[in-house]
């Protein structure tokens, strides 16, 4: 049982699947999903999309074999139900740690899921889009949410809601540089576009774009926050350098959020992630390999003030693709180290909204591929989510308790 002393209110114990760190070839009692066992490429099966609804289901977005599958479980990933098909046409959709399905539940109980559909043409895709209105037992048909008919890349979506009918879908998109190029300018990186829906996906409107010169393939992050829609997305600042910045997608303007000073003529595919608190503070984790700092880096933003950026993980065991959630005052960081023999999934928490944190822990750990862990949480629970090639898809349930401490 872990707990920071001094804390009053939550805190977080890890229940006893947290055996498998131990024994890493020992499920524990780690929930394992036996259909995401695959003899395929890692590549093509271990990204995932999940998400909890307002009553606690976990939902699961994955494709086997070009179909994008959609699931859920009442039972925090012990058994789903019977997945309900979201592409019966197949697409190559690209499933890789920084480009996965999303998937989010409004509280009427619509499903909402964005991917990306990889065309023929070298790095170009679609943003595409379905939803369910029956409890994800049926999906609509599959639209494609980029809206200029060019063949380029339109990829790297991000999906939020604010839970009552307003859907935004952002992603990074090549037709401002394509136009460009084809009047013979220069233009450096892609844009970030939107699209964003007032009637829970029933309809879409027209594309805005919200920033020019954006990093090429690098994840965005989207979240909701008290003053709408907030994206985290690796900007060009100058002439290459390519740091961190926060928009937000009503009052527009750019906000530089890292200093590290990464100049790279390429895509660093490292994107980072974003979330809210109940005190209306952002969170941020990024990856830099820049000239000021290394490593993975979380900070918080409430309003004109900033944290220093606080260094987590292990930058001699390859500390990489850090995710980010909160609930409340609780948040949660995950991350994925590999010491040279097997990978393991680690995790921070902060029961104040992140003023002070636990020491890092190793939760699972895997010998084979694997995705980068996910981690889930909502007023009751917290999940985190790992798909290895070797246990499969695992999911760990980590208790919260309300106790008080003296002193």
């Amino acid at each position: 049982m872990f707990a920071i002393p001094g804390f009053a209110g939550l805190f977080l114990a890890l229940v006893s699947t947290a055996a498998v760190a131990a024994e890493p070839h020992s499920t524990g009692e780690t929930h394992h999903h036996p259909a995401m066992h695959s003899a395929k490429s890692a590549k093509t099966t271990l990204a995932v999309g999940v998400t909890l609804d307002q009553d606690g289901r976990l939902w699961l977005a994955r494709v086997v074999d070009q179909r994008l599958l959609v699931s859920w479980s009442e039972d925090g990933g012990s058994s789903f139900s019977e997945p309900a098909v979201v592409t019966p046409e197949p697409e190559n959709i690209s499933i890789d740690g920084e480009n996965r399905p999303k998937i989010e539940v409004a509280r009427d109980g619509s499903v909402l899921v964005t991917w990306t559909q990889v065309l023929p043409q070298k790095y170009s895709g679609n943003v595409r889009f379905s939803r369910s209105t029956d409890s994800g037992r049926t999906f609509s048909k599959p639209i494609t949410l980029n809206d200029d008919g060019r063949v380029t890349s339109h990829r790297f979506d991000s999906l939020a809601i604010d839970g009552d009918g307003r859907v935004m879908v952002a992603w990074l998109d090549a037709r401002d540089r394509d136009a460009a190029r084809e009047k013979g300018e220069e233009y450096r990186g892609v844009s970030l576009y939107t699209t964003q829906s007032l009637n829970n996906g029933e309809s879409f409107g027209r594309n805005r774009r919200i920033q020019e010169h954006t990093c090429e393939c690098c994840r965005t992050a989207l979240t909701w926050s008290r003053d709408g829609p907030v994206v985290l997305l690796r900007n060009i600042f100058g002439a290459n350098t390519r740091d961190f910045a926060v928009v937000n997608l009503d009052k527009g303007g750019i906000r530089r959020v890292n200093r590290d000073e990464w100049q790279v003529d390429a895509c660093p595919h490292n994107g980072g992630s974003l979330a809210t608190d109940r005190r209306g503070q952002l969170h941020l984790v990024w990856f830099t390999n820049g000239t000021a700092d290394q490593g993975l880096f979380y900070k918080r933003i409430d309003g004109n003030w900033e944290s220093k950026p606080k260094p987590i993980g292990n930058l001699d065991a390859q500390a990489n693709h850090a995710s980010v959630v909160a609930d409340g005052e609780t948040v949660i960081l995950t991350w994925r180290e590999f010491d040279g023999n097997a990978y393991s999934a680690k995790m921070m928490y902060s029961n104040d909204s992140g003023e002070s944190w636990s020491e890092p822990m190793r939760v699972m750990e895997s010998a084979g591929a694997t995705d980068y862990p996910v981690p889930l949480i909502d007023n009751r629970k917290v999940l985190i989510v790992w798909n290895t090639a070797k246990e499969g898809l695992r999911i760990l349930p980590i208790e919260r308790v309300t106790a008080r401490y003296s002193g």
